[in-house]
């Protein structure tokens, strides 16, 4: 016998008096609620297609501002930290002459520092006789397939080495590449790729000291550290040359001078290269 299965009504609620009818016969049914679930997959989905639409808008708009390669945009970064570091001078010169000027309006006269101190500090631009240091690579149709070739490039130790024996030799002011290089610089080695003050170079690398040159000379040659590289540089063929100078020129120094960590010892002398008396003016 067959049977016809007919879905009851819902009872209606005491007041359904007061809830119009909802079905076609005029029959009252429970509204229809949307599912939490439902309703947060089409938030998700519409909130993804608004995402993707604004990033394709904006790599299409802004193309050229996405290098395609690292050589691109190691290029772009240096511009980036180049125009940074000008911003950094011409602020600080902003802030030392409101210094100044506050200084002024409060009737407080400081002892300015004295060229040895700003000098040292790097914040004056230096001229004077001195050394120039070149350290490169071994080229490479040169180099030797029975030599290791981490000892066919030039590594940070190296450099460190050069530099130091240049400031135990009185240097006043040295500068690495382009840029003026304080007590405080650091810079590492990547490879065969030089990073200082977030910008980057290739070899060969100059360091440029400004002092005495006999007694520069006299530092490189007492430092074992450099005489072993110089000894390398004969055997394998690094690149090494020193030149004695009549006129360096090095520009003001444009990186950080607060220090976080850093405490200077007791005995330690602060301004290195210089008379112990004006160390102390």
């Amino acid at each position: 016998m067959n049977q016809h299965l007919h879905r009851a009504p819902v009872a209606a609620p005491p007041d359904a008096a007061a809830v119009p009818p909802s079905g076609r016969d005029g029959r009252w049914w429970p509204p229809r609620r949307i599912a939490r679930g439902a309703l947060a997959v089409g938030l998700v989905l519409a909130l993804s297609g608004l995402m993707f639409t604004v990033n394709a808008r904006a790599s299409a708009d802004g193309g050229s501002r996405h290098p395609q390669n690292l050589a691109e945009l190691s290029q772009q970064e240096a511009a980036t930290v180049e125009r940074l570091s000008s911003e950094v001078d011409t602020l600080r010169a902003a802030v030392e002459r409101l210094t100044d000027e506050q200084n002024a309006a409060a009737g407080l006269t400081p002892e300015p520092a004295t060229a040895g101190q700003l000098v040292a500090g790097g914040t004056v631009p230096v001229t004077g006789p001195g050394l120039t240091v070149v350290l490169d690579d071994a080229p490479v149709e040169s180099r030797r397939t029975d030599v290791n070739p981490d000892l066919l490039v030039v590594h940070q130790q190296d450099l460190q080495s050069v530099m130091n024996a240049l400031w135990a030799g009185g240097a006043e002011a040295m500068g690495l590449m382009d840029q003026r290089v304080i007590a405080t610089s650091a810079f590492r080695c990547v490879g065969n790729v030089l990073r200082l003050h977030g910008r980057i170079y290739s070899p060969p690398y100059v360091v440029q000291a400004v002092g005495d040159p006999v007694r520069l000379r006299a530092a490189l040659a007492a430092s074992p550290a450099v005489a072993g590289y110089v000894r390398d540089a004969g055997d394998l063929g690094l690149g090494w040359s020193v030149q004695d100078q009549t006129a360096l020129e090095l520009p003001a120094y444009s990186g950080a001078t607060e220090l976080t960590w850093a405490d200077v010892p007791d005995g330690v002398d602060v301004l290195p290269g210089l008379p112990a008396d004006e160390e102390t003016t």
